[in-house]
């Protein structure tokens, strides 16, 4: 009898959601324990493209035990590397972020030598900052901070939350105070989605979040990222009575749909919420716009007994991580954002 490998790199199209499954509670746990996330729902959707076989991935096996996956997706001429995760056994003489890290070379050299692909992308929001950068900075990849934030609903809320539904004009005399006079906030409805694909794209033209994610830099492909918010479990389940935007349907000029802020909210654990999108359209930024975005979700949410509010914001983009420190959220994890692109070019 042929003894197994110390450790095998292997196709995870060969293999199913039975193997998977007990790498995939430990999973589960660390992000409850790190994050305060479900994970959950995004592990069951995982599984089931793992028992299509169509899933493009690795997976590792350490001693003939699973111990690690890899998977990434397709979109046009741009891969994503969707999650990397190790859990080895007992008596493993290899560590998780050894096995992710050969996990990681090995995607990366499969997407690289993939003739049409022209671009990865990876948010390995999980895994702390660092403990994989140097394989990714050996490939050829740029690595941004991104820091993960939390507000404490039951003791850190800011008082003098304002009244949804109303914008007040804070600059007397001026055009600009007329106009935030007749901005309307209202929750989010089915109707604003393609509206808001307009806003992302416009508020994201030269951000720098549009380097680390391109399809913020099109209308169709900000509706492509609205649908994985609205319509998909990989950020939470969508919640429509958490999310809020800012009309200027009253503003002479502007279509009835236009919108020129919003905020999208998900449930990432029952009693735990998560701000997956806020953006303000240029001419109206500060204004206080943004903060009262987050005061109308944070009313809301604490109204329903939700103890926690989440997000996520790139450590570059100054402003919003000052008005997240300023609204009272806390950094609670760094974690990294890396892309590579086959013929660097200017991103806008």
């Amino acid at each position: 009898m042929t003894a197994a490998l110390p450790l095998e790199i292997l196709d995870l199209r060969h293999y199913s959601a039975t193997h998977l499954r007990p790498v995939l509670e430990h999973e589960n746990r660390l992000w409850d324990e790190r994050l305060h996330w479900d994970f959950k729902p995004s592990a069951d959707l995982l599984l089931q493209y793992l028992d299509s076989h169509i899933l493009p991935g690795y997976i590792a096996v350490d001693h003939g035990q699973v111990a690690g996956y890899i998977f990434c997706v397709y979109e046009e001429s741009k891969a994503v590397i969707g999650d990397v995760f190790a859990h080895p056994g007992p008596g493993s003489e290899t560590t998780a972020a050894e096995i992710e890290n050969r996990l990681s070379e090995f995607v990366i050299e499969l997407l690289q030598n993939s003739p049409g692909v022209d671009r990865i992308e990876a948010q390995l929001i999980l895994h702390p900052y660092g403990v994989h950068q140097a394989t990714f900075d050996r490939n050829g990849f740029t690595t941004w901070p991104r820091l993960f934030m939390s507000l404490n609903l039951t003791k850190d809320r800011h008082p003098g939350t304002p009244q949804p539904h109303l914008i007040s004009a804070t600059h007397r005399d001026s055009r600009a105070a007329t106009q935030l006079a007749e901005l309307k906030m209202r929750p989010w409805q089915d109707s604003d989605f393609t509206a808001a694909g307009r806003l992302i794209a416009d508020a994201y033209s030269g951000h720098l979040d549009s380097i680390i994610n391109d399809q913020y830099r099109t209308i169709a492909g900000s509706l492509r990222f609205l649908h994985n918010i609205v319509r998909f479990p990989g950020c939470g389940i969508f919640d429509p009575a958490a999310s809020f935007v800012i009309t200027g349907a009253g503003i002479s000029g502007l279509p009835s749909d236009h919108l020129v802020g919003l905020l999208l909210c998900s449930r990432i654990r029952p009693d735990v919420a998560h701000v997956t999108q806020i953006c303000v359209a240029a001419p109206y930024r500060n204004q206080g716009l943004a903060s009262r975005l987050l005061q109308a979700c944070i009313q809301n949410l604490t109204a329903r007994n939700i103890t926690e509010l989440t997000l996520t914001v790139t450590e570059g983009n100054s402003g919003a991580v000052s008005l997240y420190r300023n609204s009272g959220f806390k950094q609670t994890h760094v974690f990294p954002a890396m892309t590579w692109q086959r013929h660097p070019r200017a991103p806008f």
